[in-house]
């Protein structure tokens, strides 16, 4: 029970450990990809991926380390310095995320698969925002790989190099549209509609969920009324038979002036 209690308190929001715990994997496959994939394209590509990825698990491995009731403990025990090392952009270290994905894994299934059904729904704001933000990060890297293969090599095409790609979806999902570069094939369109629809999803998402977060009224926890003495109860039962004393003379004075003016 202690445990599982320590458990609860070390896991953040369950669509916050979700969201970390698929962009591990993300990473991790990148790795494989890197190794297993001799394409320049491919390299750039996830080389400005593992920037962003970096970015996200310094600031992950950041939050847990000021949340920790143990700082220490969470660095040592908790294998927070695997974290740290692991958010470096350094190509040898990232398989230590091996180890982010693990405590993830391990935290959601010792919260239960009802319970995490649960949290989702009771936080549908916070959910629906990672879950966008997620789908952002896989269109940022596969949208901009398949626009690549779509384009590159198409008549009068001007997203031909990999930081194009890159530079085209950033654009598109942003919803700022330059229009420096532009798909000039039905299918290369059709991918940047998508792209145009899941910015304009994350940026709505996200502009809501702030005006709720600085909108909403604070909750206050109702204070414990002091249960009342027993002079006050007596006190209030006098006031409620004087009071009733009273409705009921109003009521026998109405009922003699009916009477009279009958």
């Amino acid at each position: 029970m202690a445990r599982a209690a320590g458990h609860r308190r070390e896991l953040k929001s369950t669509g916050y450990e979700i969201f970390i715990g698929i962009l591990s994997i993300l990473s991790i496959v990148n790795l494989v990809l890197v190794y297993a994939i001799d394409d320049t394209s491919l390299d750039t590509v996830l080389r400005i991926m593992n920037a962003l990825l970096s970015t996200i698990f310094m600031a992950d491995f950041t939050y847990r380390l000021f949340t920790a009731e143990s700082k220490s403990r969470y660095f040592f025990r908790q294998f927070g310095w695997a974290d740290l090392l692991a958010s470096l952009p350094v190509a040898q270290l990232k398989v230590l995320r091996i180890f982010r994905l693990v405590r993830v894994f391990r935290l959601l299934r010792d919260f239960g698969i009802r319970s995490i059904g649960r949290s989702l729904v009771r936080d549908r704001a916070g959910s629906a925002l990672f879950t966008l933000l997620l789908m952002g990060i896989l269109v940022l890297e596969f949208g901009s790989l398949e626009m690549l293969n779509l384009e590159q090599h198409a008549p009068g095409a001007n997203i031909t190099t990999a930081s194009d790609a890159v530079w085209y979806v950033i654009v598109t999902i942003s919803t700022v549209g330059y229009g420096d570069r532009y798909p000039v094939t039905n299918s290369g369109r059709f991918a940047g509609a998508v792209i145009i629809v899941i910015g304009v999803g994350i940026f709505g998402t996200f502009t809501g969920y702030l005006a709720n977060l600085f909108l909403s009224p604070s909750k206050k926890p109702a204070a414990t009324a002091a249960p009342p003495s027993p002079d006050d109860a007596r006190l209030r039962v006098d006031q409620l038979r004087e009071l009733m004393a009273q409705q009921q003379a109003a009521i026998d004075e109405i009922d003699l002036l009916l009477r009279t003016a009958g």
